[in-house]
C-alpha cells in the first residue's frame, strides 16, 4: 500500500511539473541565479583572504625592524635572525636598508644599500625607466633616483664612479626610480658594497618586510619576536597594516550584502511564480481533497515537486557560479579563484532555505482549498 502510495506521489509529481512546464523553468531560472550568485560570491569570499592580501601588497611594506632608543644602527646578524623567523607562507618581500654619504665623480651623493634580491617585491610602486637590479651580489650595476640622475646628467647605462681617496668602484646605472619620496635623491646599492664603502661591516639602519596580513601576520610576528629582541623596535606600519583590514572587511560585507538581496529577490519570485501554480492547481487539490488525500500528503508533493525544482538549480548554479567566481577572480585580481569546502554546502543551504520559504505561502493555501467549493466552479 506504501508502495502504491509513492509510485502515484512520484506520477502526480512528474505530470504536475510536465504540464506546467513554463513557470517550472521560471523557478529553476530564479533559483539557478541564486544559486550561481552565491556560489560566486562565497567563493571569492573564502578566498579573497589570500589573492586581496597579495593584491594589498601594492602598498608596500607593512612591518618595521630598527634599533631602539637614539641609537641609528643595528646589527646586520639580527635582521638574519628576525627573516628567519618570519612566517615563510606569509613573507612577500623583506629588505635590510643602510644609509650614508659618499664622494661621487662630481659631488657627495647618498648611498642606499639593500637587498635587491626581493627589493622590488617591496616597492611595487615605483616607476623604474629601464631595469631593476635583480640580484644581490650584483656589485657591477645600481639604481638612481630621478632628481640625482638629472642632477648628475645620468642616463640608463651611464656610469658613475664612487671614489674614497685613491680607492674607486665604477657603478653602470641599470634603472632610474621614480618614488616620489627622498629616494628619487639618492644612488641604490647593493647592502654589501654599502657596508664595505660605509665601514659598516654587519650593520644597518633597519628593516623593512612585507608579510601577508589576511590573517593579522604582522601584529602575530610584532608579539613573538619583541621578547626575544628587546634592543630593537619592531612593530607594524599601521597605515598599511590597518588599511588591509579595513578594505578586507569592507568587500566580505559587500560580498554578503549582494548575495542577500539577490538571494532575496529569487525567493520573492519563486513564491509568486508557485503561488501561480497553485492557483491553477485548485481543482486538482480539490479532487484529491474530495477522494481522501490529507493536507500532509499534498504539503507533501507540493513539498516534492519544489525540491526537485531545487535539486537541479543548486546542481546548474554551482557550476555556473563557479565560472563566474573565475571571471570575478580574472577581472579583480588577476588570479583564479579556489571553490572552498564550505561554498557548496553553503550554496545548497541556502537555496534550499529560500525555495522552501517561497513555498510557505503557495502550500497554505492549498491546504485551505474548500473541496465542496472549488468542485461546485465556487
Amino acid at each position: 500500500m506504501a508502495a502504491n502510495n509513492s509510485s502515484m506521489r512520484s506520477l502526480l509529481v512528474i505530470r504536475s511539473l510536465k504540464m506546467r512546464m513554463r513557470r517550472v523553468l521560471v523557478v529553476l531560472a530564479a533559483l539557478m541565479v541564486g544559486s550561481a550568485i552565491v556560489t560566486a560570491m562565497a567563493g571569492v569570499y573564502f578566498d579573497i583572504n589570500q589573492k586581496m592580501s597579495h593584491e594589498l601588497r601594492n602598498f608596500g611594506a607593512n612591518f618595521f625592524v630598527g634599533p631602539s632608543g637614539e641609537k641609528s644602527l643595528m646589527p646586520y646578524s639580527d635582521y638574519q635572525k628576525i627573516l628567519a623567523k618570519a612566517p615563510k607562507d606569509s613573507l612577500v618581500a623583506a629588505s635590510p636598508y643602510l644609509y650614508g654619504m659618499v664622494q661621487s665623480d662630481l659631488e657627495k651623493v647618498v648611498l642606499m644599500g639593500v637587498d635587491f634580491g626581493s627589493f622590488r617585491q617591496l616597492v611595487p610602486y615605483w616607476q623604474v625607466k629601464g631595469s631593476w637590479v635583480g640580484v644581490s651580489f650584483d656589485q657591477r650595476n645600481a639604481m638612481i633616483g630621478q632628481k640625482l640622475a638629472k642632477k648628475l646628467e645620468l642616463k640608463v647605462g651611464s656610469t658613475v664612479n664612487i671614489i674614497d681617496g685613491q680607492k674607486k668602484h665604477q657603478f653602470t646605472i641599470k634603472g632610474i626610480i621614480d618614488s616620489g619620496q627622498e629616494q628619487d635623491n639618492y644612488l641604490i646599492v647593493n647592502l654589501n658594497i654599502a657596508q664595505q664603502w660605509l665601514n659598516r661591516a654587519n650593520q644597518i639602519n633597519y628593516a623593512m618586510f612585507s608579510l601577508d596580513n589576511d590573517h593579522g601576520q604582522v601584529n602575530q610576528l610584532a608579539k613573538s619576536l619583541s621578547k626575544q629582541f628587546p634592543h630593537l623596535s619592531l612593530r607594524p606600519i599601521l597605515k598599511v597594516s590597518a588599511s588591509e583590514g579595513q578594505v578586507l572587511d569592507k568587500i566580505k560585507l559587500l560580498m554578503g550584502v549582494v548575495a542577500v538581496v539577490i538571494l532575496v529577490l529569487c525567493t520573492l519570485c519563486v513564491n509568486t511564480t508557485l503561488t501561480a501554480m497553485i492557483g491553477e492547481r485548485r481543482r486538482e487539490f480539490a479532487l484529491q481533497k474530495a477522494l481522501g488525500a490529507a493536507h500532509r500528503q499534498i504539503v507533501q508533493q507540493i513539498l516534492t515537486e519544489t525540491l526537485c525544482m531545487t535539486v537541479v538549480a543548486i546542481i546548474a548554479g554551482i557550476v555556473i557560479g563557479y565560472v563566474l567566481a573565475q571571471i570575478l577572480g580574472e577581472s579583480v585580481f588577476g588570479a583564479t579563484i579556489d571553490l572552498r569546502a564550505p561554498v557548496p554546502f553553503i550554496t545548497a543551504s541556502l537555496s534550499l532555505l529560500a525555495a522552501f520559504v517561497a513555498a510557505v505561502i503557495p502550500t497554505m493555501r492549498a491546504m485551505r482549498v474548500d473541496p465542496a467549493k472549488v468542485l461546485k466552479g465556487e
